[in-house]
């Protein structure tokens, strides 16, 4: 519990600085934000109304307390299109990406753990050598690319899955399914490669650890000195990388969505930056910030599950 907490803690200077650098989105435009966001030709009073509305009329200190308070109720303000809610608008979009990070995430799991494992316990030979290659076309191709070509193949050709059409899951799980496998699948197997790869040199590092020939001088089986002696120490840069992947595929599948058609997070924010709705922006900013925030957090918090010696304070022998 105490190393729960001290981690928790050590996360609020960092949300502090998060603060300041969202709220100063919108102060970072050359010119007059107003004049920026309305055009040229705007009116005086378009313009005046506008400040007033965006607090920009008062002085800067001033401005970020008052946005600050309002952030902590999870009021992010309203768009300056339609006057909509912006934590509305997020939270209509957000589910559809976080199922899309998830589900990526699982399939690079299912994928990386037994080739990373196979490859490692079979180093030197064909399975080895298989992993591998398959590995380097994952890093090779980008996920857009085989998006596409996984709508030509399962959809236009073979009619097995629709190009469009999200359901939420918990309304239509079958349909939901059909949508979002490809492009889990497109995303997954890039973030798969690159943890096998890892999970690959960090077994074979720790099969050369001293615990590890005792326990083979002990007799003890193969895999069972994989699974309970080498996997588990070999997890923590792999939980590291695991951890950047899924805390950059919250805000980093925008492309996936787009060639996709799904109404997610990620599209949200693109159309807001190019329709200079800036309240929407700083508020899907601040999310996906607070989201990568969240995700080191639970990784922390995994490393003393995982290697009880980071929880005691403990360096590793």
């Amino acid at each position: 519990m105490a190393y729960v907490a001290k981690r928790v803690l050590t996360t609020i200077p960092v949300l502090f600085i998060l603060s300041v650098m969202v709220f100063s989105l919108i102060h970072l435009i050359p010119g007059d934000p107003a004049q920026v966001i309305l055009g040229q030709d705007a009116t005086p009073a378009a313009l005046a109304a506008l400040r007033a509305k965006l607090g920009l009329n008062e002085n800067i200190l001033a401005q970020y307390w008052n946005w600050l308070g309002h952030v902590v109720v999870g009021n992010l303000g309203n768009s300056l299109l339609d006057g909509e809610s912006v934590s509305h608008l997020i939270f209509q979009r957000l589910p559809v990406t976080l199922e899309l990070a998830i589900g990526t995430f699982i399939i690079a799991l299912l994928i990386a753990f037994p080739l990373g494992i196979l490859a490692a316990v079979y180093r030197g030979r064909w399975l080895d050598g298989t992993a591998l290659f398959t590995a380097t076309i994952g890093i090779s191709v980008p996920p857009f690319w085989l998006g596409i070509l996984l709508l030509l193949l399962f959809t236009v050709k073979i009619h097995l899955f629709p190009s469009s059409g999200y359901v939420p899951i918990w309304q239509n799980p079958g349909r939901n399914l059909s949508v979002m496998i490809l492009p889990m699948l497109s995303t997954g197997f890039r973030e798969a490669a690159v943890l096998m790869r890892m999970l690959r040199s960090t077994i074979l590092e720790v099969l050369h650890e001293d615990y590890v020939r005792t326990a083979k001088a002990k007799g003890l089986n193969g895999w069972a000195i994989i699974v309970h002696h080498a996997l588990r120490n070999a997890l923590i840069p792999v939980m590291t990388m695991g951890g950047l992947q899924l805390a950059g595929l919250l805000g980093g599948l925008v492309i996936t969505e787009t060639i996709f058609s799904l109404p997610g997070f990620g599209s949200l924010l693109v159309q807001s930056v190019f329709s200079r709705d800036y309240t929407t922006v700083q508020g899907a900013a601040l999310v996906a910030a607070l989201a990568v925030i969240l995700v080191n957090l639970i990784v922390d918090v995994l490393y003393g599950v995982v290697d009880p010696r980071i929880r005691l304070g403990k360096k590793a022998s």
